[in-house]
């Protein structure tokens, strides 16, 4: 890890990682330990039936949920990262090995399949999706190199929020145990 939590816990939290990394579970975990709403990439992304939102309403959805006082969100798209990423208190990078990511995106993906497990505005993930040219395995290749070197890139960057990698799981469960729980009942927003 390239530094530790801060002083006061973040109220804007930004994840970042490959394809597979566990962004969604950990933000899911942050944003009830401190009580912040929860905004997920892929719902402002797709809509169902696996059609992607136009990107001028996924503009316009991530720039309004990342103007409030408090939110995590999960992760970013290439094409609106820009309106993001100088809004958070805090970006923590899951900089771990390839192979771990692609352990937990495969065995994501055939539990998925094999449930039915809905996932972002009720799609569903399906064989043939994940053998297609559109496969987020593929897509996890495709993007996993570019993904590390960003997030490396705003550890080193001062323009940028801090960024925190971390390099295991391990390091990641220890940043969010010491994180100050909130009061009361966890915020349940998310993006709509």
């Amino acid at each position: 890890m390239s530094e530790d939590a801060p002083a006061m816990p973040p109220r804007r939290i930004l994840l970042h990682g490959a394809t597979g990394s566990g962004k969604s579970t950990a933000a899911a975990r942050i944003a009830e330990r401190l009580g912040l709403p929860l905004v997920l990439a892929d719902e402002i992304g797709w809509l169902p039936g696996w059609i992607e939102r136009p990107l001028e309403e996924q503009r316009a959805m991530v720039s309004a949920a990342t103007a409030a006082d408090a939110w995590v969100l999960d992760s970013t798209y290439t094409r609106w990262r820009d309106a993001v990423t100088g809004r958070p208190d805090v970006i923590l990078g899951l900089d771990y090995p390839r192979w771990l990511s692609l352990q937990r995106l495969l065995r994501r993906t055939v539990a998925r399949i094999v449930t039915g497990e809905a996932v972002c505005n009720g799609n569903r993930e399906t064989l043939r999706q994940a053998l297609s040219r559109d496969s987020i395995i593929k897509w996890h290749f495709q993007s996993w190199k570019r993904k590390r070197l960003t997030m490396r890139a705003w550890a080193t960057d001062p323009t940028m929020p801090p960024t925190v990698l971390f390099r295991k799981p391990a390091e990641l469960e220890a940043w969010i145990e010491a994180l100050e729980p909130a009061r009361g009942a966890a915020a349940e927003a998310s993006v709509d």
